[in-house]
């Protein structure tokens, strides 16, 4: 039954991607500049007729409705179009640049949990302390950094100043690595390279710290304020006065009750985790799907700009029914 109900929601996604699809189409094309002007560099030298002759190449000469017909049925194909500006499949850019994006949004959410899981749970259980207060002070601090000045900063401090760590790039130039699924540190590995695993967590540590910073404050508040709820039930404190320990108390019987709105919460940041770090990307010259976008976005270049977007889309959605079954697993009673 539950496969089933799963099934169901992953068919529900169909609509709402084709609305994605509609929406990014007709918007990007509501935005000032030709993309014909831009690749050409609006020189005078080229003539009108090279120009009339690359539009109609990219259906650029057709209706608004013409060219939207022809993005939904190739994207009903798995074709989302060729890069104006690349010359390449779509498909085929983001694939090369997916990896880099996702490995750095892992490597966010990993520091975000690793933080905000001790930091939530401490806080609740002393509540009011010295501790309790320097950490919503802390959770506060990384709510309101904006990630371009803290990326800054830590270059500043970590590779500039004390030269620690490296500023960008994913790997060292004195690091070979073969390339097999396109995750460096997975790759390193699968072929037991050490050097490279090493070059590559180095390079992944920034990024990731700046990323994963205010995700882990807003995860933190979150799971304090769950916990304190729970904490206060009846049948958390009946489990203390049948004399269970204080460990069992915290980790059983109130952290499993107050995760289902902290999972709620880690869920939406997931992607927002993929589709929130362009500025992040550009801030350390990573080499992932966020800073290609960019560089699409001022370049007019529709077809990869409408195929991130549902790349993005689609990994929200998918972000959102993950959540709906890890529900069902943590309490039983709540149904797809």
């Amino acid at each position: 039954m539950r496969a089933i109900k799963i099934l169901e929601r992953i068919l529900y996604t169909v609509p709402i991607m084709v609305g994605v699809a509609v929406i990014v189409f007709i918007f990007i094309r509501l935005t000032p500049g030709d993309p014909v002007d831009i690749m050409m560099g609006q020189g005078g030298s080229i003539s009108a007729g090279e120009i009339e002759k690359l539009r109609a190449e990219f259906h650029l000469d057709e209706p608004i409705a013409t060219q939207l017909w022809y993005f939904l049925s190739d994207a009903a194909q798995g074709d989302l179009g060729y890069s104006y500006v690349k010359k390449q499949p779509v498909t085929k850019l983001i694939g090369e640049r997916l990896p880099a994006t996702i490995e750095l949004a892992l490597g966010g959410l990993l520091f975000a949990l690793v933080i905000a899981f001790p930091i939530g749970i401490i806080s609740a259980v002393r509540q009011n302390s010295a501790l309790d207060r320097l950490s919503m002070a802390g959770a506060f601090l990384g709510i309101s950094m904006p990630g371009f000045w803290l990326g800054i900063v830590l270059i500043l401090v970590f590779a500039v100043w004390l030269k620690w760590l490296p500023v960008q790039g994913r790997l060292g130039h004195d690091a070979a690595l073969q390339t097999v699924t396109g995750f460096y540190v997975l790759d390193s590995l699968l072929t037991g390279n050490w050097p490279a695993l090493w070059s590559s967590l180095r390079h992944l540590v920034l990024p990731s710290v700046t990323l994963g910073a205010s995700v882990a404050a807003i995860v933190a508040r979150v799971l304090r304020s769950s916990m304190l709820e729970i904490l206060r039930a009846d049948y958390v404190q009946l489990a203390r006065a049948k004399g269970a320990p204080e460990g069992v108390v915290i980790i059983k019987h109130a952290l499993r009750n107050a995760l289902i709105p902290t999972v709620t919460v880690v869920g939406l940041q997931v992607g927002v985790l993929l589709g929130g770090n362009m500025i992040i990307e550009t801030v350390f010259g990573w080499p992932g799907l966020g800073r290609m976008v960019v560089d699409a976005i001022f370049n007019r270049d529709f077809p990869l700009v409408q195929g991130a977007v549902m790349i993005y889309a689609f990994t929200f959605v998918m972000a959102n029914l993950v959540v709906d079954v890890m529900y069902t697993y943590l309490n039983p009673k709540i149904v797809l």
